[in-house]
Parts: C-alpha cells; structure tokens; sequence
C-alpha cells in the first residue's frame, strides 16, 4: 500500500497517510475517474471502512480528498453516525488531520496560503471552494479540455457532463445564472463548474 500511495501523494504525506490509513482501519480503492465526486467514504455491513479516491486526481487533491474521507471515518466513531456528513464535528476533525500537511515541504508555496484559507472552514469538497479548486487544478498533468464557466463569454453555450446544453447568464452574487436550452429553466452554477464549450458568442 505505501508503495502505491508514492504514485499518487506528495512524497513526505506518504508515511503519515499511511499511517492513519492502517490506524483506522480503511480499506482504500483507488478508483477510475467519476465527474460527480473526487472521494467516497462508507462503512460496508461487515463492519470495513472503505475509502474510494479518484486516481485521476493531481498529487495535491489525492492528500485533500483522502483526508476528507478519513475524516468522515474519524468524526463518526467519535461522535456517532447521527451527525451531519459535513457538520461541526466533521469541519473540526478534517481541520485537525490536514494541520500537519499545511507546510511548504508538502504543498506548494504558493498554495499555502489559499489551503490555509479553506480549512478555516472547509466545505464539502474543495470543488465548492472556487479559488482552491482553481489554484489545485493548475497541478493537473492531463491537458485541460474543458473550461471553467467564468471564463466563458456571456451568452455562451456550453454542455456538462450528462450532455445537457445550457447558455451562459449573468453573475448573480458568486454564482452565474445559466438558462437550460431543451427547457428554459434557470440554473445557477459554480464559476468552477467545469463545462464543454460548444457556442463561442466572441467565435
């Protein structure tokens, strides 16, 4: 397993990842890439932790999201399966586990600062963190087909994932409404949201 972890953690997160890995009992799966999540933690009826992680994930989001789920795994025993999946409990514990990676021999420098950020109250997955999720992608090997939609024009069309069309919108607080062509609905999406660009309005 820790031969394994090398292919996909920074070098110095390898040993104590490992670690919490073997104290707490996961069975870890990494797994071929889904859209709809980077991670996954369930407790299976035998009694085992199984953790799944994307292997497409960049070295950076393979320690934030493995960690993420350790802590799902961690806040439950201690404090019962009754509490929210990404509650008080939950926030406190992920914090607790990402403080000894928050430094510049596993991070880079310029991330220190954004992920410090973040865990001062971190979200359900970092995906939701605009600005994280962005300064992580930077760090992804393969190259990028898809766009953000803030970087599309206004009034773009663009598909998501499932292939369902939409056109670009205004801005409304962080979010950007989109309308759906096949059924005039609204939306409102991430600037993060990763979409395929099919209609330039500039093009």
């Amino acid at each position: 397993m820790e031969t394994t972890l090398q292919k996909y953690l920074p070098e110095l997160a390898v040993a104590p990842c490992f670690e919490l890995i073997k104290t707490h009992g996961v069975h870890l799966k990494i797994v071929n890439h889904r859209v709809t999540r980077h991670g996954d933690y369930r407790r299976l009826p035998n009694g085992l932790h199984l953790i799944t992680v994307n292997a497409s994930l960049n070295k950076y989001r393979f320690l934030i999201t493995l960690v993420h789920e350790i802590a799902h795994l961690v806040a439950f025993e201690a404090y019962g399966r009754r509490i929210k999946p990404h509650g008080t409990e939950w926030k406190r514990t992920f914090q607790h586990l990402m403080v000894p990676f928050i430094r510049p021999e596993v991070f880079p420098t310029q991330l220190l600062p954004i992920i410090a950020n973040h865990f001062k109250n971190p979200k359900a997955s970092s995906s939701t963190d605009a600005r994280l999720s962005i300064a992580l992608k930077a760090f992804d090997e393969e190259e990028r087909k898809n766009s953000y939609v803030y970087e599309l024009p206004t009034g773009s069309v663009f598909r998501l994932y499932n292939g369902k069309l939409y056109k670009k919108g205004k801005k409304k607080v962080k979010r950007y409404e989109c309308v759906e062509l096949s059924t005039g609905r609204l939306y409102l999406f991430q600037p993060n949201a990763e979409v395929e660009l099919v209609q330039d309005v500039t093009g």
